[in-house]
């Protein structure tokens, strides 16, 4: 048995093969993971009824996984007719931020922009989008495998 918070055999088999600047997605049930990703991503669905799994639990597993450089949210567009139900940062981010302490990450949370935020997915970097069910807005991450000798 794995001895490992993150035990989904396809997900830990791209992982595997997985280098650093690698990119995984982990979108929430409203991402268009099936056209918004990049030439060679897999996607792997959780979904499982709407909020289970979620981002944030998809996140924790990861980052007890493996190394991480960067995360990136999907910073909320102003002009965007969503971003009303959102005046400041999404709520679910916190939860990202208190991730991330709780494994001695020293990373930041850092947004980039819904539209360039999906460019930034279509990057041949992009190996993986892991699809979630979580239904809380802009909870969508971006991260950047890191390098295990640093």
């Amino acid at each position: 048995m794995l001895e490992t918070p993150l035990l989904h055999p396809d997900i830990l088999a791209i992982l595997a093969r997985s280098g650093h600047h690698s990119k995984v997605l982990i979108a929430d049930g409203n991402y268009p993971a099936l056209d918004k990703r990049g030439p060679r991503a897999e996607l792997v669905s959780l979904q499982l009824s709407p909020g289970i799994p979620t981002v944030a639990q998809a996140f924790a597993a990861l980052i007890a996984t493996v190394r991480i450089d960067a995360v990136h949210t999907m910073g909320v567009d102003r002009s965007d007719s969503y971003a009303a139900a959102t005046p400041g940062d999404p709520p679910v981010w916190e939860e990202y931020r208190r991730i991330i302490a709780a494994n001695g990450a020293r990373l930041v949370l850092e947004p980039i922009v819904k539209w360039d935020f999906y460019a930034a997915v279509a990057s041949p970097d992009h190996v993986l989008t892991i699809q979630t069910a979580d239904t809380q807005p802009w909870a969508n991450l971006l991260v950047t495998l890191g390098c295990r000798t640093f």
